[in-house]
């Protein structure tokens, strides 16, 4: 019997690449918790983030270039596609909270962002374990628990940003500090949205292919 793996090249090749690509969001996520970790020290700067998001650009390139060249995958075409590009936003939205963070870190005082963080970081897990699932032939079940616990962490993000936007507009007097902090706010329940879309990505194509 002919492989037509063999014919039009190897198709786990994208496995390689989502899974990296899920990594490196991870990884961005790691090095803002580390930002925000540290004492302010105006030698601070995005390096870990910007070169972690251009790795996650250069793999989301590279499955590009290989979709081009490979007539056959495992997967279908515009999953891997669409998958890509939603786990690239994440380190694309991590850097942007950095930024913020940099440009205003002395106005930010003692403002503590752990459960944001802890959030985000619970989020990340469970996508790069969802998208490491793929490679072992879509287990419906399996997936369809991990995603319940993504979307959990969902939604007390969102509980946790009303919280936070309750205490902001109640408590603050700082008309400044008001927009800096729900700018920042917005932006660290996005990422958890984005490992949400991401999360749903992977079930919609474990459910299409079950």
């Amino acid at each position: 019997m002919i492989s037509f793996q063999k014919i039009f090249g190897k198709t786990d090749i994208f496995y390689d690449l989502l899974e990296a690509s899920a990594a490196q969001a991870k990884q961005s996520i790691q090095a803002l918790n580390k930002l925000l970790s540290l004492p302010i020290d105006p030698s601070q700067n995005l390096d870990a983030l910007i070169a972690s998001r251009r790795e996650d650009k250069k793999i989301t390139q590279q499955i590009d270039e290989a979709l081009c060249r490979t007539f056959v995958t495992e997967l279908e075409r515009e999953d891997i596609e669409a998958l890509a590009n939603v786990l690239y936003k994440i380190p694309k939205t991590v850097e942007k909270i950095a930024e913020r963070v940099l440009i205003c870190r002395e106005r930010l005082g003692q403002v503590d962002f752990s459960k944001q963080m802890q959030m985000k970081q619970e989020a990340i897990e469970i996508v790069v374990t969802m998208v490491g699932e793929l490679r072992k032939k879509l287990h419906l079940e399996r997936i369809k628990e991990l995603n319940a616990r993504l979307q959990k962490v969902e939604g007390d993000a969102d509980k946790l940003m009303l919280e936070c936007l309750r205490v902001l507009y109640t408590t603050e007097k700082d008309a400044v500090v008001v927009i800096i902090l729900k700018d920042l706010y917005d932006l660290m329940e996005k990422v958890v949205d984005r490992c949400r879309d991401a999360g749903n990505v992977v079930a919609h194509i474990v459910l299409k292919n079950s």
